[in-house]
């Protein structure tokens, strides 16, 4: 056990735990082996980071801040992975929820208000932390896209961008 770690019993199997790999669900603290069970994490490295004036909303679902152009600031390493992007009009950006805490199972959503669980939503508060969207890139300068229709807040890590399956 890590010095000054503190330990917390999980709410499903009663075990006592590292508080590190307590995840809080509906308001309860769950351990990672209740809901992944003996499965391992692995390592994801960022590509780059979401550059705008967009926040979390501090209470409830969404973002503040002036939608728009958001800038996908690729890190040098990336360019040569860049070749005939600008061809493409659509694109899925790939980015890790890094301000997604706790996960709520059933709710109502935000677009409708219909009573769904995680799977059937777009919210952040998901157990893998991964958003997945498609948006339009206006252009490309050096290592910076520019993009629009992306709703990550300023600062968030990009994973991945893929030709949009709109573009086929």
């Amino acid at each position: 056990m890590k010095q000054n770690s503190k330990r917390s019993v999980c709410h499903r199997c009663d075990k006592f735990t590292d508080s590190n790999e307590i995840l809080n669900i509906d308001g309860l603290g769950v351990c990672v082996e209740c809901v992944y069970g003996k499965a391992k994490p692995f390592e994801l490295y960022p590509i780059g980071v979401v550059k705008n004036n967009l926040q979390r909303r501090k209470k409830g679902f969404g973002v503040d801040g002036i939608r728009g152009v958001s800038r996908i600031e690729l890190f040098a390493s990336q360019k040569p992975f860049l070749y005939k992007l600008e061809d493409e009009k659509n694109i899925t950006v790939i980015y890790y929820l890094h301000e997604s805490d706790s996960v709520t199972s059933v709710f109502n959503r935000g677009l409708d208000g219909k009573k769904v669980g995680v799977f059937a939503s777009r919210t952040p508060y998901r157990l893998s932390k991964i958003g997945v969207q498609d948006v339009t890139l206006l252009k490309i300068e050096g290592t910076t896209l520019f993009v629009e229709g992306l709703d990550a807040v300023n600062g968030t890590p990009v994973l991945d961008i893929k030709m949009s399956w709109r573009a086929l």
